[in-house]
């Protein structure tokens, strides 16, 4: 396998292809990159800045340079000796707009649509109106309105000889089966010779090819005769007049989709979304077909020796995670004899492994992400933090409040669509059995609310149908949560969903006499366990998005605690990781998935890096920050907004609503502006201030609507948004240079150099532990970057490019601001993993103890591979022995005084040199290496014994 050394993360779109990515390969190269690691490359909805809505899985997308373009890239890294890994998404499909031939084809056919099975509709909804169609959640207003205004009307494609359902950009296939009647509407003679061709056609496959036949006459009678017979067809069905409009009515209810309004999405549609997501359908790639088609383009890249390796996205959406990873790595190996690097986007829990049956190289790093952050709070900041967010804002200080309540706002609002389908498997479970039909569907759509609003992490992995005793440390938490808050008529059914939910493998008492071979509850054995396996899935593929919705993407915008532990893949109310805590669990990464990827920034990061490092700071001064925050939140009462948009300077410490932004919302704005204040940004700058507050009004407005409290996505509160906005511009209005804005630079002055410090350590963290560093594009310098679309920004490389040169970290520490300094420590780290390869990527982890007055303020450990070794060391929670004093993001090194670290007995008499500056610490007789030695020139060391960095 080609194991990665490095990698660079890429967002490619019309705006930056592959031909501009290998302009820039050299720098990459010299940085010390191993492999890129692109977004994904297969088509996607026209425009798409992500790629994640893909339309067709079997091109590479034109708008990013089609296949010939990434060839080319290829081909530069190659020269460089770097790879590729992919970004595959098998998860879902873009189908928000006209691009996706899959979809348009089960809207034209239904159930009998070659790719019917494709996506994960349930053909046979409980609704009679959407038996055997597909919600179509698209239309702006409710369908009679935007029929009688016009909106939606029948439409000829001349090129391709379809008709179809048009409604703005959108294309909806009208079924064969219906051309005939249009073509007769026009009583044409030419007409109905056409419709000749159509006459008792069926949806059956095997008349497909009849129906394209006509397509094509059709195509070549207008071409020949022009298209205004078909214009007199299409009369007959406009929407302009009530008797022709009641004709397109009719017409367009006998199709395979019904057309509603977008609000209907949550409690109606019958087909699964990422998320809840309307424009993304859910695709089932555990079907061997469909495995094929979604993965065709990145094995034959592979084979080709074009790509190294994949990210696979959100593989918790997959019915089956196991499986899939199995039959992808035996695939992979079978098209190549170097066996491939897979790393998986998965969330995991505090303390949730990395299945060890999943054959693949490890995570994404969010897991990484979530633990080195945490270890840059101070644990003793965390209750006084609470306390004075509660006293601002009154709700809760537990962040574990405020998920359960989001859990069931998504569950209610956003997913009752998708509770109701997991509910209905359940519920024929219960239907086959004399002993359990009686459990109404209602009775067990009230046990799995409270199941899944209990469950702690994303989901569980049934095997066979039962639950291992991994997945019973977080079900048995969901099932205590249950019990507890379900009443007591109820607990029985929940008993009965636990065993159907993999808790049980026993078989019940037959359902009557004489019924041979009984399954668990009485039914088919071979039908009851599909029937299980099919509530397993649906439980599976509900409490995923329910989390990543809830709490990801309305927790975190709800509790303001601190925000630089609101990230993904993190809890927010773990405040803090211990030292200790941080050592075991790179030492299991190191033992489990040696080649997991660490992060640290991503395409999907609330906040970035830099911003999550000086947020920290906060925690070791919690008692200052709550005192600036009243102080801030008096000095601009002033500028706060009633709902009607007025002023209002009367207003106290008021926890309800009725003024924008209230209580909440202030205070978490108040942090946004410290954690992405430039550093070289000053209060007098108005231009530079100006493009500040339109870079937070961006995050202002998503953070606002995400949390789901006066505003939303579904239903926007505009005139509180505008006063939220009108408040953010107001405090930072050129006229408030000498008030609050002169009060925030001095702020973020202030805690800047122990900010720096911090990145400086979370960087050197990530460089130097197991795994494989992975770099989101540009943030090698300061990344105070808020969330997408802000981290998604244009990057300048040519300015890193100049920026890079064989000069130790060190020397770029005085002009810290500008960020020189952090993208030569990457350099530096990034050089050290090529000189020595085995050292960093396969070295044995070993944590060092630290004595001393400051031991608490240091973390070292050591990496051995045979003789070779390299000591980090970095300093921690250092905001306190910083001082007043001085401009460096340093300690000075008197002030470590006795502080050491017992340094393994092999490096006692061995000469060390620090990769990042020209320092050489000795050792002393006892085994002791002084942190004012080994801290002398930069916050962070690491010491080797070859002192001369190789590029």
């Amino acid at each position: 396998m080609t194991v990665p050394r490095s990698t660079l993360r890429l967002q490619f779109h019309r705006g930056f292809t592959f031909d501009d990515a290998a302009k820039h390969v050299d720098y990459f190269a010299a940085l010390g990159i191993s492999h890129v690691y692109a977004s994904p490359i297969t088509t996607a909805e026209p425009g798409s800045m992500h790629g994640y809505d893909t339309v067709d899985y079997t091109q590479v997308s034109a708008e990013c340079g089609g296949e010939a373009g990434l060839k080319r890239l290829v081909d530069k890294l190659r020269a460089h000796n770097m790879g590729l890994i992919i970004d595959t998404v098998p998860n879902h499909m873009g189908v928000g707009g006209s691009s996706n031939a899959w979809w348009l084809d089960i809207l034209e056919w239904g159930r009998h649509s070659a790719y019917a099975r494709h996506f994960d509709v349930d053909w046979h909804s409980p609704d009679p109106a959407l038996r055997g169609k597909v919600l179509l959640p698209t239309l702006g207003a409710a369908y009679g309105e935007e029929l009688a205004a016009g909106r939606i009307a029948l439409h000829f494609a001349a090129d391709i000889g379809r008709f179809y359902i048009g409604y703005g950009p959108h294309v909806f296939p009208v079924c064969p089966t219906d051309y005939a009647s249009i073509l007769q509407s026009a009583d044409r003679a030419d007409l109905n010779a056409l419709a000749e061709r159509f006459h008792g056609l069926t949806t059956q496959p095997t008349d497909h090819p009849r129906a394209a036949e006509g397509r094509d006459m059709l195509r070549e009678f207008v071409a020949q005769n022009g298209d205004s017979a078909i214009e007199i067809a299409l009369q007959a069905y406009s929407p302009d007049d009530p008797v022709t409009r009641d004709r397109l009515h009719r017409l367009i209810e006998r199709q395979h989709f019904r057309l509603a309004w977008w609000r209907t999405a949550s409690d109606e549609v019958n087909w699964r979304r990422f998320f809840d997501i309307s424009t993304l359908a859910g695709v089932r790639v555990e079907r061997p077909e469909v495995f094929e088609a979604v993965h065709a383009l990145p094995f034959r890249l592979y084979q080709e020796g074009v790509v190294d390796g994949l990210r696979i996205d959100h593989v918790d959406g997959l019915a089956e995670p196991r499986e899939y990873c199995q039959r992808l790595r035996q695939r992979l190996t079978e098209l190549r004899d170097t066996a491939p690097y897979v790393v998986v986007e998965k969330i995991l829990g505090r303390g949730e492994p990395l299945r060890d049956d999943w054959p693949v190289d490890g995570t994404t790093g969010y897991d990484f992400m979530s633990d080195v952050g945490a270890l840059l709070h101070d644990p003793a900041g965390a209750e006084p933090l609470a306390q004075t967010w509660t006293e601002l804002t009154g709700r809760s200080p537990r962040f574990a409040d405020e998920a359960l309540v989001a859990r069931r706002k998504i569950l209610a609002e956003n997913l009752s669509a998708e509770l109701d389908r997991a509910a209905r498997a359940l519920h024929r479970i219960a239907r086959d059995s004399l002993a359990t039909r009686d459990f109404t569907f209602t009775t067990l759509r009230r046990v799995l609310t409270e199941l899944v609003v209990h469950f702690p992490v994303y989901r569980i992995y049934p095997q066979n149908g039962l639950r291992s005793a991994a997945d019973n440390v977080y079900f048995d938490q969901a099932l205590e949560g249950a019990r507890q808050t379900l009443s007591r008529a109820d607990l029985v059914a929940l008993e009965r969903v636990n065993a159907w939910l993999g808790g049980s493998a026993e078989e019940a008492p037959p359902g009557r006499s004489g019924t041979p071979q009984q399954g668990q509850n009485g039914a088919p054995a071979s039908h009851a366990g599909s029937a299980r396996r099919t509530a397993q899935t649906l439980f599976s593929q509900l409490t995923a998005p329910v989390a990543a919705k809830a709490v990801e993407d309305t927790a975190c915008y709800r509790y303001g605690r601190l925000l630089s532990r609101n990230e993904v893949g993190s809890d927010p109310g773990e405040f803090a990781l211990s030292v200790e805590a941080f050592h075991a669990a790179n030492l299991e990464r190191s033992q489990r998935f040696p080649h997991a990827m660490l992060a640290t920034a991503t395409h999907d990061h609330k906040r970035g890096e830099d911003v999550r490092a000086r947020l920290a700071v906060l925690s070791e001064i919690a008692r200052d920050w709550s005192a600036t925050l009243r102080a801030w939140s008096t000095l601009n009462a002033p500028n706060r907004r009633a709902l009607d948009g007025k002023s209002v300077s009367s207003v106290g410490q008021d926890t309800s609503y009725d003024w924008a932004p209230g209580p909440a919302a202030e205070a978490m704005l108040y942090q946004t502006l410290v954690g992405c204040w430039p550093p070289d940004l000053q209060p007098d700058d108005e231009a530079g201030v100006k493009e500040l507050a339109e870079r937070v009004a961006q995050w202002q407005l998503k953070a606002l609507r995400e949390a789901k409290l006066q505003t939303n996505w579904l239903a926007p509160d505009e005139a509180y948004e505008a006063a939220c906005r009108d408040f953010l511009f107001d405090i930072l209005a050129p006229q408030r240079r000498d008030g609050f804005l002169k009060e925030l630079s001095a702020f973020v002055a202030r805690i800047g150099r122990a900010g720096a410090l911090n990145s400086l350590q979370q960087t050197v963290l990530r460089l130097a532990s197991p795994g494989i560093p992975d770099l989101y594009q540009g943030t090698e310098l300061w990344d105070f970057s808020l969330v997408d679309p802000d981290n998604r920004r244009p990057v300048d490389f040519a300015k890193r490019e100049a920026w890079l040169v064989q000069t130790p970290p060190s020397e770029f520490l005085p002009g810290w601001r500008d960020g020189r300094v952090k993208l030569a420590v990457v350099q530096r780290v990034l050089a050290l993993r090529a000189h020595l390869p085995e050292l960093l990527s396969q070295g044995e982890y070993l944590p060092l103890t630290v004595r001393g007055k400051h031991a608490s303020s240091v973390i070292a450990f050591a990496r051995r591979h045979g003789n070779a070794w390299a000591v980090v060391v970095a300093s921690r929670l250092a905001a306190g022995l910083l001082g007043e004093e001085g401009d460096l993001p340093m300690v000075d090194p008197a002030k470590w005084g006795d502080t050491a670290l017992e340094m393994p007995a092999d490096l006692s008499a061995r000469a060390l040199f620090d990769w990042l500056s020209p320092a050489a610490p000795k050792v002393d007789e006892n085994g002791l290496l002084y942190l004012r030695d080994a801290l002398g020139a930069m916050p962070i060391a690491v010491l080797v014994e070859d002192g001369v960095p190789r590029g």
